[in-house]
């Protein structure tokens, strides 16, 4: 009988944890190799006044099926929750202010709308209504996000909406991130319209843009969306190997070989890397020199997570809404709060059974941008001290943290440069030259957990695809000595 592929996924993240699971339902066997000592990559909760909130991502966005359908797989359809009423707001020219209707990622669609909302200034509100008579912007290739929407409607349109918005996604830089890949709703309208707010306005009326599946944008997961993570390595505990780092890929004449750091070598058919480019990079020097170059030039952004618990009377008045933006502009040190207690009624709930009679309410604040990496050598209590100020200028906050906790990313996410669809190609490409070895992740087909899924299957099904079934190098001669495991000791 055909022996089943034996697969090592290099990385124990969202992206790894899902590609074992797809190989597995392939009928691949897999060993997943992750460098920590815990697996789950950026997603991670643990405790704030006795109860679990998420400290790295804590939602996945609804309107994309594939982390509901993994949901569903994995037995969370009953622990799948939504946010409460209210929404984000943008803290702009001194002020709380709602973002204006008819905006698509930050570029408006509704210049009415845009002057009522007073985000911008009466002059750069003008600069904006000047994109309807302008005449077209030629888009030849990929340009960057800054220089395209700057050019239709001004500096403030990107510097007070598109940024801050990006900056939630990417902790990027709008100069530098790319129009095709981070706004791919808006990079066809660039090509083909004259007037942006006016394409803009047309596909939010439902000219193709717009949203097709109505419900909440976005879902999570009661006691923190890093239970996805948690699902997916409790199904797959017996295939994943924490602190175990590669040192190595290894081309025998039959299949591959994975030296870990403890000289450990892993005999397998094909190899599928859902690490961070960095590490990708090094390990395909060898095999892939072309893939290596172009990850090795993949730049990330830092940040950092500050998480408090404070009595609700902290705040003058009830805290409302869902949070709020801040563009670089405005010179505060965080660029995003999000009320998280008000975000997710299931928290607020744990955390009246947590702490009866305390009241209390929980808050995140995002620290780092690209290029701001200097921000993130403060330590922790300053990281903390920084926040809280922050939020006396916006909400009028009083007091200190009853607790708090600080999550560092240091290379939390990658930069989508002008021209990163290009440079994927070029990966992929040629590290498909090399029969059974696949990248998958967060710098390949986008950095939110669904994107991430995706990716993962689909690489995972390209790998399996190219791989004889009816032979495995853990049962050959380059495996002699091996257990079923395909580990050499």
């Amino acid at each position: 009988m055909p022996e089943a592929p034996h697969v090592v996924v290099v990385g124990g993240g969202i992206s790894g944890l899902t590609a074992a699971h797809r190989l597995t339902g392939l009928g691949a066997s897999v060993t997943v190799l992750e460098a920590a000592d815990t697996p789950g990559g950026k997603l991670r909760a643990s405790p704030v006044a006795g109860v679990p909130v998420d400290a790295g991502a804590e939602a996945v966005l609804a309107r994309r099926p594939e982390a509901l359908d993994l949901f569903s797989e994995l037995g969370l359809d009953e622990r799948v929750v939504h946010p409460g009423p209210g929404a984000a707001s943008l803290y702009s020219r001194g002020r709380v202010r709602s973002l204006p209707k008819g905006q698509l990622m930050g570029v408006p669609g509704d210049l009415r709308a845009l002057a009522r909302s007073g985000v911008l200034s009466r002059r750069g509100t003008l600069r904006a209504g000047l994109d309807l008579v302008l005449p077209r912007t030629p888009v030849r290739g990929d340009v960057s996000v800054a220089d395209y929407v700057g050019a239709r409607m001004g500096a403030e349109v990107v510097d007070r909406l598109v940024e801050p918005l990006l900056g939630g996604v990417y902790a990027g830089r709008a100069d530098r991130l790319s129009l095709d890949s981070t706004l791919p709703q808006i990079a066809p309208m660039a090509r083909r319209d004259r007037s942006l707010a006016r394409a803009v306005h047309t596909s939010l009326r439902g000219g193709g843009a717009a949203p097709t599946k109505p419900g909440p944008v976005f879902a999570s997961l009661r006691g923190g969306v890093a239970g996805l993570a948690g699902a997916l390595a409790e199904r797959h505990s017996d295939s994943l190997r924490t602190g175990s780092r590669v040192r190595a890929l290894e081309r025998p004449p039959k299949g591959w070989r994975v030296r870990l750091d403890s000289n450990e070598r892993i005999s397998c058919d094909a190899v599928l890397l859902a690490c961070p480019a960095p590490e990708a990079s090094r390990l395909l020097a060898e095999h892939a020199p072309g893939a290596s170059r172009d990850l090795r030039g993949v730049e990330y952004a830092g940040m950092a997570l500050v998480t408090m618990a404070l009595p609700a009377s902290a705040f003058p008045g009830t805290l409302t809404g869902t949070g709020f933006l801040v563009p670089a502009v405005e010179g505060l040190t965080i660029k995003a709060a999000t009320f998280s207690s008000n975000k997710w009624p299931w928290l607020a709930e744990e955390l009246a059974r947590a702490n009866p009679g305390d009241d209390l309410v929980v808050l995140r604040c995002s620290i780092g941008r690209f290029g701001d990496e200097k921000v993130l050598e403060r330590s922790d209590e300053e990281l903390v001290r920084a926040a809280a100020r922050d939020l006396a200028t916006v909400t009028g906050m009083a007091g200190t943290p009853l607790e708090s906790r600080v999550t560092r990313w240091t290379e939390g996410l990658p930069q989508y440069a002008v021209g990163h669809a290009d440079l994927v190609g070029r990966v992929r490409a040629d590290v498909a030259r090399s029969p059974g070895l696949g990248v998958c992740g967060a710098v390949y087909g986008g950095v939110g957990i669904p994107a991430c899924v995706a990716d993962a299957g689909q690489e995972a099904e390209r790998l399996v695809g190219t791989l004889p079934t009816n032979t495995s190098t853990t049962g050959g001669d380059e495996a002699a000595g091996t257990n079923q495991q395909g580990v050499n000791p």
